[in-house]
């Protein structure tokens, strides 16, 4: 599956973006996933933009990390099972999922797959309340995300974890002796160190 984004250094009309991804998604045979995430981009799809992308065969999917959940029900409702949606948000991935979303990419499962498999788990047999907890309860990593870097986090979480992956790339900074002792707090806390 190929996932790509707008680039967006100047202003394009809704015509054009929808050339845009259309062009991308006829010259690759993959299943292709729309990914987008305004905060960081600028930019954000509308309704009808997905409407007419969603007929293009072979893009299939939404990672939205808006967090914006009344488009996303509004997404939901209109293209029903025509783009399945995955939650980048790690505020609602259960929301997404009561509402018809397939999954969650997020970057707390690089460092604790099992419980982000378990909330997916729990959403999936409709134990909402069980998945809500577990959501709440995972937050604090995203706080350690929000505050010091999700690459910087995740890798010196991975290298707490025994997998030697190294320092970020720059400009990302390695993550210093303070955000080391929260994530490693966090992970202790949450039994996977």
């Amino acid at each position: 599956m190929g996932s790509f984004v707008l680039p967006t250094y100047f202003p394009l009309a809704d015509k054009q973006v929808i050339e845009h991804f259309r062009a991308v998604a006829r010259a690759v045979s993959c299943p292709v996933t729309l990914y987008t995430n305004p905060k960081f981009a600028q930019w954000d799809f509308t309704i009808p933009m997905l409407e007419e992308l969603a007929e293009e065969p072979n893009i299939r999917y939404l990672k939205d990390a808006s967090g914006n959940t009344g488009k996303l029900l509004s997404i939901a409702n209109t293209l029903r099972n025509r783009l399945k949606i995955f939650s980048a948000s790690a505020h609602i991935p259960v929301f997404v999922l009561m509402i018809g979303g397939v999954g969650w990419m997020a970057g707390p499962a690089c460092l604790i797959p099992e419980q982000c498999v378990n909330l997916y788990n729990l959403a999936r047999e409709k134990r909402w309340e069980e998945a809500t907890n577990l959501q709440k309860s995972l937050w604090s990593l995203n706080i350690a995300f929000q505050n010091y870097s999700l690459a910087s986090c995740v890798k010196a979480g991975l290298e707490m974890q025994g997998f030697p992956v190294g320092s970020p790339l720059p400009p990302q900074r390695q993550l210093d002796e303070e955000g080391k002792k929260v994530v490693s707090r966090i992970l202790t806390d949450m039994g996977v160190l």
